[in-house]
């Protein structure tokens, strides 16, 4: 068995051809771009890249399995150099009378995948883009992804926005078979402990992922899982809890740093009390426009009123993005790189006295506190995110 670092939601932004993907992220978010990213610069053995479902990434992805730059592996997944390759979909359900909800399908190979395209775009308006509304129940989506041997997991499943618990309902049983779900993802404004306060998720493998949207942004957030290999029936086992392969750890943003941690006023972006759960009108300028902070909204639909954290339970690391390092600056980041060799061994495997040779003792003093949590910071809220102290 061996660890391996794992970040599962990552979006393609356009395609090398210039088609639009996802309209929200960068433009150089390509399926190359992002494989070449993860494996030369960030050091990332597994990534999620969760438009696969677009016709045009296919033919993508077919051109460079043709020349052999990247190959289909047995077990599930495609490689590229250092890197295993998940493939992934974001879908968009909202069942009758609830909100709408974010939902993530990994398949095992592409033709899974190809197939599963072919069924969403009889009920999709355009499924070359990502995200987009499925006029199919939840419950009929996630037969369709377990049919084809895939995995159903619910996205960033607190945030105010297109979330199960953060926007569709109370509950994730009101959607979902829960029997079907492999595991749930936290999302950028929530820890393994305050998903504890819902007994509901005390089955589920707990997944931190940063739901990209630009390529320094891939490993915000990020899994370490113990595998005998990198592959997707590998990675379905450890969800699963099965022989020893499991989640070894999450690492992911202190929630006080989610730009959705705080209650905010929409209209005058001004962040209420933090833990005010009744809050209805903007105590600033008095307007209706409240987006309830993730803390918040799981106060008022929590069951327990301490949370619980199972034993079995991975450990939590909040782990502050090097990109949040004040004075860290693209060329300074470049060098240590350069240095190190990825993103993964500056943040876990180099010594102060290391990092303090290429980048100074101020810099390296920030990386080891980020390392062991001792970094004060800014909460953010009001759709900013947080930020480190100065």
């Amino acid at each position: 068995m061996k660890s391996y670092y794992a970040d599962l939601h990552i979006h393609i932004g356009r395609t090398e051809a210039g088609q639009a993907v996802k309209i929200s992220a960068a433009n150089n978010l390509t399926f190359y771009n992002i494989a070449r990213e993860a494996s030369e610069r960030k050091g990332m053995d597994i990534v999620g890249i969760i438009d696969c479902h677009s016709p045009g990434v296919q033919q993508e992805m077919l051109h460079y399995l043709d020349t052999g730059e990247m190959e289909e592996l047995e077990g599930g997944g495609i490689r590229y150099h250092q890197s295993t390759i998940m493939l992934g979909s974001e879908i968009e359900v909202r069942d009758p009378g609830l909100g709408t909800a974010h939902l993530l399908a990994y398949l095992p190979r592409l033709a899974d995948m190809q197939s599963f395209t072919e069924w969403m775009q009889r009920h999709m308006k355009n499924v070359q883009l990502s995200s987009q509304r499925i006029y199919v129940t939840a419950r009929e989506l996630q037969q369709e992804v377990l049919d084809r041997g895939g995995l159903l997991i619910p996205a960033h499943i607190f945030t105010p926005h297109k979330s199960v618990y953060g926007s569709c309902s109370t509950r994730m049983e009101h959607l979902l078979n829960l029997d079907g779900i492999a595991a749930v993802e936290l999302g950028l404004s929530a820890d393994s402990e305050m998903a504890g306060y819902i007994s509901e998720l005390d089955r589920y493998t707990f997944l931190t992922n940063s739901d990209a949207h630009s390529l320094p942004k891939i490993g915000r957030e990020y899994n370490k899982l113990q595998l005998a290999s990198p592959t997707f029936e590998e990675f379905r086992r450890a969800l699963a809890g099965e022989d020893g392969r499991k989640v070894l750890a999450n690492y992911g943003l202190n929630p006080r740093l989610g730009k959705y941690h705080r209650t905010y006023c929409a209209d005058c972006g001004s962040i209420t009390e933090e833990q005010s759960s009744i809050v209805e009108r903007c105590s600033y300028c008095g307007h209706a426009k409240i987006v309830r902070g993730v803390m918040d909204r799981i106060l008022s639909i929590a069951d327990r009123d301490v949370p619980w954290v199972p034993e079995s339970r991975p450990p939590y690391y909040y782990q502050v993005p090097l990109e949040y390092i004040p004075g860290l600056g693209p060329k300074l980041f470049a060098r240590l790189i350069e240095r190190f060799g990825s993103e993964m061994n500056l943040l876990h495997r180099t010594s102060f006295e290391e990092i303090a040779e290429v980048a100074g003792e101020t810099i390296a003093d920030y990386v080891i506190r980020a390392r062991e949590g001792r970094l004060e910071l800014e909460v953010g809220g009001g759709g900013k995110y947080g930020k480190v102290k100065g």
